[in-house]
């Protein structure tokens, strides 16, 4: 119980936090003040504004934001979000652009699950939208997921995969962002043993940690410094009585968000100060650059205990898919088996979560795919956020990528196929 009583202490902080700024907010606006100009009670009610949209935005979860979009017939087209597969732990959605002809690039998006929701990649959805129909892992928030619904680990994440590119067929072209690429990679080599027609036509692996020892960062090198049984202890939690998964083990989303914060302390103090001074100065408004950049980044979602755990050790310390040793639901999968599958890696000369090296090493596991069906990219000057969803991406990384997907979105899979039924 004494999991849970942290967790609902942290909450209560912010729940206190997020009350002590609307209170400011609403004592410093009352008219009769106005009475007696004073600069403290703007700043006051500034600081207040501020102080309750971050800790409230702490709990919600953002809106995808994504409602029209404009095709080549000049007319603007609705853009459905639809559930194509629906799991406990995450679904498989559409971003359906009505009466728009379906593109012939299928794209399945995989979102990470590391303490942000799937809408960071709102920017990498809309860039996609132009010329694909894109599909999009929306992972759930771990503390809304109840008991019942039973655990979720890095084998369950990568059959997830595995059903969705099922579900997709073997025309999808999978594009994998950061954490989920050394998952992405053993589902494509999973389904190459166990049901090699379901494959999909190329893979692009972004920014992963498919080596973390290959070049090793702060980030990818933490789980060397500490011990499975300290991780557990300080990180692991149970989920309060305020949400529907009570009683789950999870990676809390406020403990990951302080995490995240004390990296870029200064940075992130000053851009508050600044904005608190931009409002009380009337020179802030809803949507402006600081309130849709922090909206999304403190958007935290918990994490269920077991995969974060299971990623940390078998990814990060054992190295299970770097070595090739990886096992899902008892058997041991093969990368060298990935012979149809073409397969691109895309690394940030600057990146210092994921550095260049990490991501690449994928190529040298694909042993059974010819060097015809393997490409490369280092973006220069990109850091780890730019080659996704920044300039980096949008003038440079997006173009190459739709490059790559568009040569290899032929038949051949396909005819090869037909020609040996034939031949039999």
């Amino acid at each position: 119980m004494r999991y849970m009583i942290t967790y609902d202490l942290m909450e209560a902080t912010r729940n206190t936090n997020q009350w002590m700024g609307a209170s400011a907010l609403a004592l410093a606006s009352y008219p009769i003040f106005s009475m007696i100009p004073n600069p403290a009670l703007n700043w006051m009610a500034a600081w207040g504004e501020v102080t309750e949209r971050t800790f409230q935005r702490m709990v919600v979860k953002p809106d995808w934001g994504i409602r029209t979009f404009t095709c080549k017939d000049g007319k603007d087209h609705l853009v459905n979000i639809e559930t194509v597969v629906e799991r406990s732990f995450g679904d498989l959605i559409h971003f359906k652009v009505t009466g728009r002809e379906p593109s012939p690039r299928k794209v399945l998006l995989v979102a990470p699950m590391s303490g942000h929701y799937a809408t960071l990649l709102r920017s990498t959805v809309k860039s996609l939208l132009v010329d694909c129909e894109v599909y999009v892992t929306d992972w759930h928030n771990a503390r809304d997921i109840p008991v019942s619904a039973g655990k979720f680990d890095i084998e369950d994440y990568t059959l997830y995969l595995v059903d969705f590119m099922r579900e997709l067929g073997p025309d999808t072209h999978v594009i994998a962002v950061c954490q989920p690429a050394p998952l992405t990679l053993a589902a494509t080599a999973y389904l190459a043993e166990q049901d090699p027609e379901a494959q999909p036509r190329s893979l692009t692996l972004i920014g992963g940690p498919i080596d973390p020892d290959a070049t090793p960062t702060d980030v990818t090198d933490f789980g060397h410094r500490v011990t499975m049984g300290q991780l557990e202890e300080t990180m692991i939690q149970r989920v309060g009585f305020k949400y529907p998964g009570v009683g789950r083990m999870v990676y809390p989303g406020l403990l990951q968000l302080a995490s995240f914060m004390s990296m870029n302390t200064e940075r992130h103090a000053s851009a508050f100060t600044d904005q608190i001074l931009r409002v009380a100065r009337g020179e802030a408004s809803e949507h402006d650059a600081h309130n849709r950049f922090y909206d999304e980044y403190l958007a935290v979602m918990d994490m269920p205990a077991e995969f974060y755990l299971s990623t940390v050790e078998r990814i990060f310390k054992e190295r299970e898919i770097a070595r090739n040793v990886f096992v899902v639901d008892g058997h041991q999968v093969d990368i060298g088996k990935i012979t149809d599958v073409a397969v691109k890696t895309v690394e940030g000369a600057k990146d210092d979560i994921s550095a260049p090296g990490q991501c690449i090493a994928a190529l040298d596991l694909c042993t059974g795919l010819p060097d015809s069906k393997k490409a490369s990219h280092v973006e220069p000057d990109a850091g780890h956020y730019g080659i996704f969803a920044g300039k980096s991406w949008r003038n440079n990384i997006r173009p190459l990528v739709l490059d790559f997907i568009d040569a290899n979105s032929g038949t051949g899979r396909k005819q090869a196929a037909n020609k040996n039924v034939a031949a039999e």
